[in-house]
């Protein structure tokens, strides 16, 4: 699974890596320590007026998915994870799989390995120093006790989808995020691909992460804490 997660990188990193047409105001500070309900930058593509003419925007979204029909987004664990196995089944997740992919940006994430001294925090990261590309799915809610015209009114949320993982990193945790190749974010986010055997199809050509693990110091356990020192190798 993933239960926390890195975004050291800035704004601008993230509008050149990415290619970004659109950037929303008040997008979240990077943080090395993203927990579940935190509000974390959320990359979608929609079409335009026409229908025709693709835009990336860089926004925001809750990180616990709440499905467009939940009667009380507080009821329940939040929804911070999807496995992609299911993903065009469930019914939480199989509208935003057909037509609200997004991508959330990190530099890594967190996972706690059981060891026999209790569970060991590891840092997982990619080979090079550009951001991973999570797989994410993104909903709607709308907000029953606030009027139609409320800037409150829709809550946007997301979910991570995960997905097994590979034998070098299987003994660590046995779920990874779907991380998705440079080559293939274009057609992660394509507004106009909502076929689920297309779907289906594109999620079974992306490719095992390869990662690489850091063991890293307990102060990770709390999300009160933060900052660089969070990802540094943990003391021998």
């Amino acid at each position: 699974m993933c239960g926390r997660f890195v975004v050291a990188g800035s704004g601008q990193d993230l509008i050149d890596l990415f290619d970004v047409d659109f950037v929303d105001k008040d997008l979240p500070e990077p943080s090395y320590n993203v927990a579940p309900t935190d509000t974390v930058r959320l990359l979608m593509e929609r079409l335009d007026d026409t229908g025709q003419t693709p835009a990336r925007r860089l926004t925001t979204a809750r990180w616990g998915l709440v499905p467009s029909w939940m009667k009380d987004p507080k009821k329940g664990p939040p929804l911070i994870n999807a496995r992609a196995e299911t993903i065009l089944e469930k019914p939480s997740f199989r509208t935003a799989a057909s037509r609200r992919r997004g991508i959330v940006m990190a530099n890594g994430y967190y996972e706690w390995e059981k060891g026999p001294e209790g569970k060991i925090p590891t840092y997982l990261h990619g080979q090079t120093s550009d951001m991973l590309a999570f797989a994410a799915l993104y909903e709607y809610w709308p907000d029953p006790t606030l009027p139609d015209d409320h800037q409150n009114k829709w809550l946007r949320s997301c979910t991570i989808i995960t997905t097994t993982a590979s034998d070098t990193l299987g003994h660590i945790h046995d779920r990874t995020p779907l991380i998705l190749p440079a080559d293939l974010y274009s057609d992660w986010l394509n507004p106009k691909m909502t076929g689920s055997s297309d779907v289906q199809a594109l999620i079974d050509a992306i490719p095992e992460p390869k990662l690489v693990p850091r063991v890293v110091g307990n102060a990770v356990g709390s999300v009160r804490n933060n900052g660089p020192h969070l990802i540094e190798p943990a003391a021998s």
